[in-house]
């Protein structure tokens, strides 16, 4: 029996797309050490792992607080919390040191405990990876980095790194793993023939059990629905769009479907004003649950909820918000299982109109078909924890 560290942060894009793969590790008889704040605990705990519970100064949506939109105010979140991570995970796993660490993108905790103790790593990646001319390619991005605000980050991010014994600076510390193994359809990932296979193994997107989060019927529409079911959701972060609820009940009141609205805790539900039958409003909705019984699915196109919906194999509208959903909204609609809405242009007529196209055509309902199968068939969590136990042999 191994011991495995899994770093991450404490934020739902984060946490539940590599839980599966805990669940095949301790399956397998290895020992499962997971640290998050008290929030996230039971969806730890219900994999197996043992969560070592941390403090985190990290934005809770739960309690309605924003995440930064971007740039180096994000940047620096996510080195204060490395930092604060690392000093309460270290501690405790001194005299009791894993034999590897998995970690994403954003489980810089993790990653620099492994380069100070000489142990071997893994990536488990939930969004989009780096092809050879990434950084060319995301030139201007990159070039916030060189702006004085920037380089006091990376001065701190390298005082930082070479306090805890890390031996590199950030650029290559952040830059590409050793090892990686990408939690997404291939479908996905941008200029795919340039991604380093050596490097990076795709097992497509690992959706395990989320009973945790309530199941179906707590919608109250009963086990099966009895008209199309439309899930509208904007992820956990960036759902504070009061107009745009209001858009999506005039857009679908009266169609026949029923339309569930995943609202987050930023928006008071009285300020959508009345609430149609066929319209449900919640704050929070079992994602995958719904997903299991809707027609069509609008979301912000964040990288879980674009996995889900893939493996699910339903149709989607997206309406980027942020981030990387800029780059995935597009790429559903190249790959024939949905369209794409700049928020700006939402309008109850435009939403209406390309949630009921996309629903009612034969083309794009057999190309969801077809990636609902890739998607299921790519491996998942049995072939993710075969490559983190090649790297324990």
């Amino acid at each position: 029996m191994s011991h495995v560290l899994m770093s991450t942060t404490a934020a739902h894009g984060h946490v539940h797309p590599n839980l599966p793969v805990m669940v095949e590790l301790v399956a397998r008889g290895h020992r499962v050490t997971y640290p998050v704040p008290a929030r996230f605990a039971d969806a730890v705990a219900g994999t197996g792992a043992h969560p070592l519970e941390i403090h985190t100064d990290l934005p809770d949506p739960a309690r309605g607080e924003q995440w930064p939109e971007g740039g180096i105010p994000a940047m620096r979140l996510f080195s204060d919390e490395a930092r604060s991570a690392h000093a309460q995970i270290r501690p405790v796993l001194e005299g009791d040191r894993p034999d590897i660490v998995c970690y994403d993108g954003s489980g810089w905790a993790g990653h620099a405990l492994s380069r100070a103790w000489g142990l071997p790593r893994v990536e488990l990646a939930p969004h989009m990876i780096a092809w050879d001319t990434f950084e060319e390619d995301f030139a201007e991005a990159y070039a916030i980095l060189d702006t004085p605000e920037g380089l006091a980050w990376q001065s701190d991010m390298d005082s930082w790194l070479a306090e805890v014994g890390v031996g590199l600076g950030n650029r290559e510390f952040l830059g590409p793993p050793d090892r990686s193994v990408v939690l997404i359809p291939e479908a996905m990932q941008p200029n795919l023939d340039r991604v380093d296979r050596d490097r990076y193994t795709f097992v497509g997107p690992v959706i395990g059990d989320r009973s945790h989060q309530g199941p179906f019927s707590q919608l109250g529409l009963g086990p099966e629905p009895d008209r199309p079911l439309l899930l509208v959701s904007l992820g956990s972060a960036y759902n504070d769009r009061p107009g745009f609820w209001r858009d999506c009940v005039v857009a679908m009141h009266g169609t026949g479907w029923t339309t569930v609205l995943a609202i987050g805790p930023h928006v008071d539900p009285a300020d959508l004003g009345a609430i149609p039958d066929d319209v449900v409003v919640r704050e929070w909705v079992p994602q995958p649950a719904v997903l299991a019984h809707a027609s069509a699915f609008v979301t912000h196109a964040g990288m879980g909820g674009c996995s889900e919906g893939l493996f699910h194999g339903v149709p989607m509208v997206a309406v980027p918000q942020a981030a990387d959903q800029f780059v995935n909204g597009p790429r559903l609609a190249e790959l024939g299982v949905g369209e794409h809405l700049p928020a700006e242009e939402v309008t109850p007529d435009r939403l209406r109109a390309a949630v009921l196209r996309l629903a009612s055509s034969g083309t794009v309902a057999q190309r969801c078909a077809e990636q609902r199968r890739v998607a299921r068939n790519a491996g998942g969590a049995p072939a993710a924890a075969d490559v983190i136990e090649s790297l324990l042999r």
